[in-house]
């Protein structure tokens, strides 16, 4: 585990609700004891963390300026996970349900299908160790405490991590504007594992041919594609509707 600042209401009090023992301090803006953060300062002192009452400028200092809504923590961050936690989590799951994201770089974006990914019962979220955004303090602002929830797992080579799904049952779908098959055509009901592509590029050359099939998400306005986050909570959500059937 590595040691870092954490901020934003969400952000924060998942970690206090969860993981308080992960907490090591807890820093206010002075003179904010409103009914939002008022709950989170009897959190952490009834679990015996410190809290510090500080000027704006203190608090903006240990974030670099990003937005902290008045409420910073210094907490031991869990690390990403690898290969052999993936392993573990598809030997666990009769039906493993796995989000591939080949090189999504933007920390707002993973925040957002962090959080989405949560809301619709993923096992695991898949990226590349390189080239991809990473568990940044952003990215765990953004996305609300899922990234506390939902494991990520940073692979070192994608296109091996896909093959091995393969080897283990899991039936791969890629989200490309190329194909003719539409997500509501698509079966999704076994196991499964979604990729989506980067911003502005998609998925990869090599990451579509080893797709065991290619869909996409019809359109019939005059935008041409969707934001990444739009799109994976779209193909997410079909795939839960699927399973639930």
């Amino acid at each position: 585990m590595s040691t870092d600042y954490i901020f934003g209401l969400h952000a924060v009090s998942a970690f206090l609700e969860k993981t308080p023992e992960d907490v090591l301090e807890l820093f206010i803006l002075k003179d904010r004891e409103d009914q939002r953060m008022q709950p989170l300062v009897n959190i952490a002192r009834k679990n015996g963390i410190a809290v510090q009452f500080c000027l704006r400028k203190t608090l903006d200092e240990k974030v670099e300026g990003a937005q902290h809504q008045g409420i910073v923590a210094k907490a031991r961050l869990k690390d990403a996970g690898d290969e052999k936690d993936l392993a573990e989590i598809l030997a666990r799951e009769d039906k493993p349900f796995l989000l591939i994201l080949d090189g999504v770089t933007d920390p707002h974006n993973l925040g957002a299908i962090l959080r989405s990914a949560d809301a619709a019962g993923v096992h695991a979220v898949i990226s590349p160790k390189d080239r991809s955004a990473k568990l940044t303090a952003v990215v765990r602002k953004v996305a609300c405490g899922a990234a506390e929830a939902v494991p990520f797992v940073a692979v070192t080579n994608l296109a091996r991590t896909i093959r091995e799904l393969k080897d283990a049952g899991v039936w791969v779908l890629g989200a490309a504007g190329e194909t003719e098959t539409t997500i509501y055509a698509a079966d999704m009901k076994g196991p499964l594992a979604l990729a989506m592509g980067a911003e502005g590029d998609g998925l990869r050359r090599l990451t579509k041919e080893l797709c065991d099939g290619l869909v996409k998400i019809p359109m019939f306005g005059a935008v041409s594609s969707l934001n990444v986050s739009v799109a994976t909570g779209i193909c997410l959500y079909e795939a839960v509707r699927q399973r639930q059937s």
